[in-house]
């Protein structure tokens, strides 16, 4: 099913400050998407103050236009108590749309701001129809979706929901699927789930073999810098496909990028739109400008027509260049504002013995003003062509005259200013009964307003386990739960008589054999007293929930206790597989960062949540996060990233081989290929490890302390359980269990 064309395709543009807004506006944006000075994702641009973003409201609405506000980053509990004075103005004034990462912004904007439409967000990472529908239900009015999906892949998401799409269509592209991305956060404490991504995509690196030597055909180089985006040829396969808003990437870019860019896509959108039938062509003159208004080292068309490639990758220059020359030969590209204009129309009464009057109509709506009084003219009567000539004079406001209707009688007179102040009193009743149209009533916003008042408000109600109340100084009624990726790994945790629940990797075996061997561990692990969950995927994309559908019965006839989820899709697809929500639980990249967040996933029907990894011990304990799962020991995963090292830099082998990512100061990041699944999995290059921080982990109340595994041989496996089994019979002890660790972020925690 295509979509219907004869919907008008929205053209959205950035901006990062006012003037770039104005511009991209004026250069033929449809929407223009912003961030204020919080929550939004690029938090190093210079973004909007409160009152700039009112006064960009009323400049788009007042041409027809419309604003969506960036609020797409993780919310800690304080932050939450901050949303609703941030937005409450801003709904008042007609605020056309916010974009959401965080589930909990999603659930609070639904409940406190009814009638606001909520954009999920690309960092939500929806990759398929299951996403889409869950979203869908849980509020969002529109998908962005994830920017590694192909055209055929986004025409079946909306095939089956029908769903409101927008798709990245020019500028900068991440090397790993948003939302899941720690990278930036764990080595440097700047989170890209909170707006201050470092790019250390754009650093040079090594792949290394499995014996951690240079590849066969190894690059060095930038192996994880993309480069830049641009469908300009592709739009009508795009727009064919569903894709409702086409969007363009940068708010840290200049106004010559947003407005040149954008009059460009507006070219080519209207040509398309005004006949579908014709030939589509992009000519070379507009190909170079594009290039000369930014690029690194060339454009790809993404993953729209690929799953991944080296042609998409920079390897050799990351940087992002503009060609100053050739935009001085194209001056489309780099000219300033051109004044964008609605066209009104108005009928002007002159009659003796009568007030002057005014109307004006612009699309639907009529305002009028009443002037002074018409007299008859002593010496010189008024000609028709003086008052036209005087009240076609718009000025700086956003109209201006199709049609203006003179009515008068032919001997009358009225000064020159009483006309001008006519005309401006006419015009600015005219912007106030459009902007009327958008204002929203407060009114019912006080229950959010005393609601977070009270700062204790926000996490009431959050139940504590009886095993956490009841719990001793040696931590009984807290659960031992570990992750194996492999089954030498299983085994070693089928040993430990500490382990209460194994999470099984279906990448673990191969995905044929996957049902067979998922019955024999199930019986291996309720042998030993234990309990044995499948954990499903990182990406659940088409094919991948394709293969899962089929073969549901077969998985479900192994008998795991349950199932541990890593994305929306997962959530979506198992309600639709009838699965049992009390043995699901949700992992740490579901990012319940509030209660907020914790309750939105509860009526998603995920109550057993694992803690964020980002959070740190204050930040946890504040949003009382009793109950959850938290990860003590394990290399966090880092990128997780539709593009293969290994076929990049030589050939994929399809083998589950380690292969490791150099930096230039020598460390070494593990990076596991899942071949089945199509993505590549980077991990941090030392584990995490808090077993010296049992003592706040007691005070947190977890259901389970969980222990994951990648790499680890079964000696050094049983090693981690060693060092567990010490702390847990003395939490004070401090012996240095491992020669290389990080406290990840359980005590410094992220900006």
């Amino acid at each position: 099913m295509c979509r219907n064309i004869k919907r008008k395709t929205e053209l959205l543009s950035p901006a990062g400050s006012l003037d770039i807004l104005k511009a991209a506006a004026d250069a033929g944006a449809d929407a223009v998407y912003a961030a204020g000075n919080k929550f939004g994702a690029r938090a190093y641009a210079d973004n909007f103050t409160k009152q700039e973003l009112l006064e960009a409201l009323d400049y788009l609405h007042l041409r027809g236009k419309q604003l969506y506000l960036t609020v797409n980053t993780l919310l800690k509990e304080q932050e939450m108590r901050e949303l609703y004075s941030y937005l409450s103005s801003l709904y008042e004034a007609g605020l056309d749309a916010v974009i959401v990462q965080d589930i909990g912004v999603l659930r609070f904007i639904r409940n406190y701001f009814p009638g606001l439409p909520i954009h999920a967000s690309t960092q939500m990472t929806v990759t398929g129809v299951y996403g889409a529908k869950l979203l869908l239900e849980a509020g969002c009015s529109r998908i962005v979706a994830a920017r590694e999906l192909s055209l055929e892949e986004i025409s079946h998401i909306y095939e089956e929901t029908g769903a409101e799409i927008e798709s990245f269509v020019h500028g900068a592209l991440c090397y790993c699927y948003s939302g899941q991305c720690l990278m930036s956060s764990m080595i440097g404490g700047r989170s890209g789930n909170r707006g201050r991504c470092a790019q250390p995509c754009r650093l040079p690196y090594e792949l290394l073999g499995d014996r951690q030597e240079a590849s066969r055909k190894g690059k060095g180089g930038y192996l994880l810098s993309l480069k830049d985006l641009c469908t300009i040829e592709l739009l009508p396969q795009l727009i064919q496909s569903g894709v409702y808003s086409l969007k363009i990437e940068g708010r840290m870019k200049q106004v010559e990028y947003a407005a040149g860019v954008t009059r460009i896509y507006r070219k080519y959108l209207d040509k398309y739109e005004s006949d579908p039938a014709q030939p589509y062509k992009v000519v070379e003159e507009d190909k170079e400008l594009l290039l000369a208004l930014g690029n690194r080292c060339g454009f790809t068309d993404g993953y729209y027509t690929r799953k991944n490639g080296k042609d998409m990758v920079t390897f050799l220059k990351p940087s992002h260049e503009k060609d100053k020359e050739s935009l001085r030969e194209h001056p489309r590209g780099n000219e300033g504002r051109i004044e964008g204009k609605e066209k009104i129309k108005g009928i002007l009464r002159l009659f003796q013995g009568s007030p002057a009057h005014l109307m004006l109509q612009y699309k639907g709506i009529e305002a009028e003003a009443i002037g002074e009084m018409v007299c008859p003219a002593l010496n010189q009567p008024l000609s028709r062509e003086t008052v036209l000539e005087k009240m076609k004079k718009t000025g700086n406001t956003p109209f201006t005259f199709e049609e203006l209707e003179v009515e008068m009688d032919e001997n009358v007179f009225l000064t020159v200013g009483a006309l001008n102040h006519l005309r401006r009193a006419g015009l600015q009743c005219l912007q106030e009964e459009i902007l009327k149209r958008y204002r929203r009533n407060p009114g019912h916003l006080e229950e959010a307003k005393n609601h977070w008042k009270n700062p204790s408000a926000a996490a009431a109600g959050k139940r504590i386990p009886e095993a956490c109340m009841a719990k001793d100084a040696l931590g009984r009624g807290m659960e031992l739960r570990v992750l194996a990726e492999t089954f030498e790994q299983f085994q070693a945790a089928l040993r430990q008589p500490e382990t209460a629940r194994i999470y099984l990797e279906s990448s673990a075996f191969h995905r044929k054999a996957l049902a067979d061997k998922l019955k024999a561990q199930v019986y291996q692990a309720h042998e030993a007293g234990k309990n044995c969950y499948l954990a499903l995927p990182y990406i659940f994309r088409r094919e991948t929930a394709l293969w899962f559908c089929k073969n549901w019965g077969e998985i479900e006839k192994a008998q795991p206790d349950g199932y541990l989820i890593r994305n929306y899709e997962e959530i979506q697809f198992l309600k639709e597989m009838k699965a049992n929500f009390k043995s699901v639980q949700g992992d740490y990249n579901l990012y319940g960062y509030s209660s907020e967040a914790a309750r939105a996933l509860e009526e998603l029907s995920v109550s057993h949540v694992t803690f964020p990894v980002e959070l740190n011990f204050k930040e946890l304990k504040e949003m009382n996060a009793a109950g959850g799962e938290l990860i003590v020991y394990g290399c966090q995963p880092l990128m997780i990233s539709s593009q293969c090292l290994g076929k990049n830099t030589s050939d994929c082998d399809h083998g589950n081989n380690i292969s490791y990512l150099k930096d230039r100061y020598g460390k070494r990041f593990p990076v596991k290929k899942q071949c089945e699944d199509c993505y590549n999995i980077i991990y941090n290059t030392s584990p995490t490890s808090l077993l010296h921080h049992m003592e706040k982990i007691y005070e947190l109340c977890p259901e389970g302390i969980r222990v994951s595994f990648t790499q680890e041989s079964p000696k050094e496996a049983e090693h981690v359980f060693e060092c567990l089994r010490r702390v847990l019979s003395a939490p004070d002890y401090r012996e240095k269990y491992f020669s290389d660790y990080t406290n990840g972020h359980f005590t410094r925690g992220v900006e």
